[in-house]
C-alpha cells in the first residue's frame, strides 16, 4: 500500500486524523490524542471574521506547538476577502496546512453563509477555495459533507472542481447538512469519489467510525486513503492506537483500565494548565471528566467534585481518590 501524502507531508500508509471539534480539539486535547496515535490533527475551526478583527478567542486558537506536527489550521467564513485575509494570518504562524470548513451544519454558522452553507453555492465555494490556494504557499485541504440535503448530494462534483483548482486533500463527512449528526453516515458517495479515475488527491472519510472493527471494515469496503475520527476520541484519545493495533494484528487491545484513564486525564489537566493557566485550565477541563470515566459505576459524586474543584491540586487529589476507590476496575468497557 502506498504512503499517503498531502503536498510534501508524509502521513504513512493509512493515516488516522483527529477531526476539528469546537470546544474540544484545543491544544491540551490534541496533545493526548497525539500521544494516542493521531497522525494528523486540526485546530478547532476559527472564524475568519474573528481573525480579521483580531478577536482574542480567535487568535488564541492559532496556538500550535512543535509536538503536534503535522497540524492544520481550519478556517470558516462566508466572505471571500475575509477568508483570504484569515488564511494569510494563519499562514504566518507556520502550520503544516490550511483547511477550509465547508461542512459545519450548526445554524449559527450556516445562517451566516459559512460552513455547510457553501454547499448551496458551489461557484462561490470554488472561487473562495481558489483565492485561498493562491494566497498561501501551504497545502490547502477541505472538509465538507455530502450536500445540503438529500436532493443536492453534490459532493462528487465538488470534489473534482476543488481538486482542479488546487486543493491537496478532501475529507467528506457522510451526512448532508440537513441530517446534522442524526441517522447513519452514508459512505457510498465517499467511495464514489475515491474510485473516480479523475481524482488523484487523498480522500478521507468521516462519520460514525467509533470502533477498530468499523475502521477496518470501512477501510476495506470504501477504499478511502484514511479516516477522520471525531466524537469517538472524546474521553478516549487512545482510540487511534487501538485502531492501528487492530488493523495490524487483527486483535483488539484490552480497554484501558482505571490507572491508564487517570494517567491520561492527569496529562490532559496538566497540558490545559500549562496552556491557559491554573484557574482557566482547570475550568476548561470540566467538560472532559465524565467522558474519561463514563463507564465507571457510581461516578456521579466524583464528577460533581471534579467539576467544582478550583485548583490543579484539588483535581489531582480527587483523581488519587478515584484511583483508590475503583482500583479493582482493571478494565473498563
Amino acid at each position: 500500500m502506498s504512503r499517503v501524502k498531502i503536498g510534501n507531508i508524509e502521513l504513512g500508509e493509512f493515516p488516522l486524523l483527529l477531526a476539528p471539534m469546537e470546544d474540544v480539539s484545543d491544544p491540551p486535547f490534541r496533545a493526548v490524542c497525539k500521544a494516542g496515535g493521531a497522525d494528523l490533527m486540526y485546530t478547532e475551526f476559527i472564524s475568519s471574521e474573528g481573525l480579521i478583527r483580531h478577536a482574542a478567542k480567535s487568535k488564541q486558537k492559532l496556538d500550535i506547538f512543535e509536538y503536534e506536527r503535522p497540524i492544520g489550521i481550519q478556517l470558516f467564513g462566508g466572505d471571500i476577502g475575509n477568508m483570504v485575509g484569515s488564511a494569510e494570518i494563519a499562514t504566518s504562524v507556520n502550520p503544516d496546512l490550511i483547511d477550509i470548513n465547508y461542512g459545519c451544519p450548526v445554524k449559527a454558522v450556516a445562517c451566516r453563509g459559512a460552513g455547510a452553507a457553501l454547499l448551496q453555492d458551489i461557484p462561490k465555494m470554488v472561487k473562495m477555495t481558489e483565492e485561498i490556494v493562491k494566497c498561501t504557499p501551504l497545502p490547502v485541504t477541505v472538509k465538507t459533507r455530502l450536500g445540503w440535503d438529500e436532493k443536492t448530494r453534490n459532493v462528487t462534483e465538488v470534489a473534482e472542481r476543488l481538486q482542479d483548482i488546487g486543493i491537496k486533500a478532501l475529507t467528506v463527512h457522510g451526512r448532508t447538512r440537513v441530517q446534522m449528526y442524526k441517522g447513519e453516515a452514508d459512505w457510498s458517495l465517499i467511495a464514489e469519489i475515491k474510485n473516480n479515475p479523475r481524482i488523484h488527491i487523498p480522500i478521507f472519510g468521516n462519520g460514525d467510525v467509533d470502533t477498530p472493527q468499523k475502521a477496518l471494515e470501512y477501510k476495506n469496503r470504501f477504499g478511502v486513503d484514511g479516516i477522520m475520527i471525531g466524537r469517538a476520541s472524546i474521553g478516549a484519545p487512545w482510540v487511534f492506537n487501538e485502531i492501528k493495533h487492530f488493523m495490524k494484528t487483527g486483535e483488539l487491545l484490552a480497554p484501558p483500565g482505571i490507572v491508564e484513564r487517570i494517567r491520561v486525564c492527569r496529562e490532559h489537566v496538566d497540558f490545559s494548565i500549562r496552556w491557559k493557566g491554573d484557574r482557566l485550565g482547570v475550568f476548561e477541563m470540566r467538560r472532559h471528566y465524565s467522558n474519561y470515566f463514563k463507564s465507571l459505576p457510581d461516578f456521579k459524586p466524583y464528577r460533581t467534585r471534579l467539576v467544582e474543584a478550583d485548583t490543579a491540586g484539588e483535581v489531582h487529589a480527587i483523581l488519587d481518590e478515584i484511583g483508590e476507590v475503583f482500583s479493582d476496575q482493571l478494565t473498563l468497557a
